[in-house]
């Protein structure tokens, strides 16, 4: 049924709940994984009144490598509980990306068949103020979301 999974997490301790059951699911029906993190541009604002804030090239590059690391981490991280469940897996680093947009672009260039992430679950105030990377991917997905709690 679910020939690919596509694993999708934050490096948080939920997106390691979400990594977990992703893994459980794909050993159960035999499926291929791929583990993905997504990490965002670098924030830029503009100030409105007729000039942006600039950045050096040496900021930028460090904030790229800093973001590298951590995905990198990240990545090892879920890969290892990949390898601990027997399974292997595909891992993928999607740098400079809405996270939304990457996790569904990953998933569709890949043949998945289902996507896995996490969620706070919040409601209200408190997913109005922090958005959702997991219900954008609902909203926007035309290929099924398993969400972990």
């Amino acid at each position: 049924m679910y020939n690919r999974i596509l694993i999708s997490t934050d490096g948080s301790e939920l997106g390691q709940k979400g990594v977990d059951h992703g893994l459980a699911l794909a050993k159960a029906l035999g499926s291929a994984v791929t583990l993905i993190t997504v990490t965002e541009r670098f924030p830029v604002y503009s100030s409105g009144v007729g000039y942006d804030f600039s950045w050096s090239d040496t900021a930028m590059a460090e904030y790229s490598e800093g973001q590298k690391k951590v995905a990198d981490g990240i990545l090892a991280s879920a890969r290892q509980a990949a390898e601990r469940a027997d399974l292997s897996a595909e891992t993928l680093h999607v740098p400079d990306a809405l996270v939304a947009e990457a996790i569904i672009a990953a998933a569709q260039e890949r043949n998945c068949g289902l996507i896995v992430m996490a969620s706070h679950g919040r409601r209200g105030l408190g997913r109005l103020m922090l958005g959702s990377k997991t219900s954008e991917v609902l909203t926007h997905s035309e290929i099924p979301v398993l969400v972990v709690r």
